[in-house]
């Protein structure tokens, strides 16, 4: 009889544990000289419309979660195009495709403002619930519903929530998707390694601290409540970007129509842009963008595919 305690991880055999951390790692440090213009260092905006899916891929249709869903819509996006055009600014909208189906015209005003559609999921499902097969379906299903919605095929995702499967990646291959910004390995973009082998995606960092859900988020009957006044998200944003000003290399930030839309946040929003436009020397890209930067810098592999070879919707 096999004793229990031989699965506990602290029982695992050395080639075991070794085999979960180096399925996905990171690579090397992309890191130019400088970025396009001769800018010291680059800036990536980047908006995840969730908008309803956050209830509704959880089961929940209450008309009060679904409301504050509807502001990402109806005022924040629209405050956030506002301050993007005022600073003249692109950014990267990763959008969940039901999103994109409720809200089509939204979509398009991304899209006709020069900023990049980048993929989100179906309904911002869960990966790691996921059998592989419909990871897969989905994430074919979610590009092609984009592309349609939008004109503009995605070249690059966030998975929700930063949810990474064991197959995750070699779905991300198969689309033909050029970069990720759903790990966190480092917060200077890498090239993904594949048990330690190339990938030539590129990886383009999210955390946590650079978000404005883990701050501001209201859950009337769970435990998140917002615990950082907006003027103090405003200063921890300013010293990571400094700092990466300093470094040379990229500050990359998450917010949410749902949840930096509101006026006292799109305050700070604004003094954040407004400081980092003082430096005449920054790059103010899509993701997309220094994907492509990188990936001619160092001379990466270009595997894009072509754009049927997923399942149709």
């Amino acid at each position: 009889m096999t004793d229990p305690a031989d699965d506990a991880p602290w029982a695992w055999p050395e080639d075991l544990w070794r085999s979960h951390v180096l399925k996905i790692r990171a690579g090397d440090e992309l890191r130019p000289e400088r970025w396009p213009g001769g800018a010291k260092a680059a800036v990536a905006l980047s908006f995840d419309s969730d908008h309803e899916t956050i209830p509704l891929r959880d089961g929940q249709t209450s008309v009060g979660l679904l409301a504050r869903g509807e502001f990402g819509s109806r005022r924040g996006s629209r405050r956030i195009l506002d301050l993007l055009e005022r600073y003249r600014v692109p950014a990267t909208f990763f959008v969940p495709a039901v999103s994109a189906l409720l809200h089509p015209e939204e979509i398009r005003s991304y899209a006709a403002a020069g900023h990049e559609i980048g993929a989100h999921g179906w309904i911002h499902e869960r990966n790691l619930l996921l059998p592989e097969e419909n990871e897969r379906e989905l994430a074919f299903r979610a590009l092609d519903t984009l592309e349609k919605v939008s004109g503009q095929r995605p070249r690059g995702i966030r998975t929700p929530s930063g949810d990474f499967s064991d197959a995750t990646l070699t779905i991300i291959q198969e689309t033909g998707l050029i970069y990720d910004s759903s790990l966190m390995a480092d917060d200077q973009p890498y090239e993904i390694l594949a048990q330690g082998e190339p990938t030539g995606i590129v990886e383009i960092p999210m955390e946590w601290i650079r978000d404005d859900a883990p701050y501001f988020t209201m859950d009337r009957y769970g435990s998140a409540r917002p615990y950082t006044s907006p003027r103090e998200w405003l200063r921890i944003q300013l010293d990571e970007f400094d700092a990466a000003y300093r470094e040379g290399g990229v500050y990359q930030l998450i917010c949410h129509p749902h949840v930096i839309g509101y006026r006292s946040r799109m305050a700070v929003l604004e003094d954040l842009v407004a400081h980092m436009a003082r430096h005449g020397d920054v790059w103010f890209a899509t993701h997309g963008q220094v994907a492509d930067h990188l990936i001619d810098a160092f001379e990466l592999p270009r595997h894009e595919l072509p754009r049927h070879e997923g399942p149709s919707t």
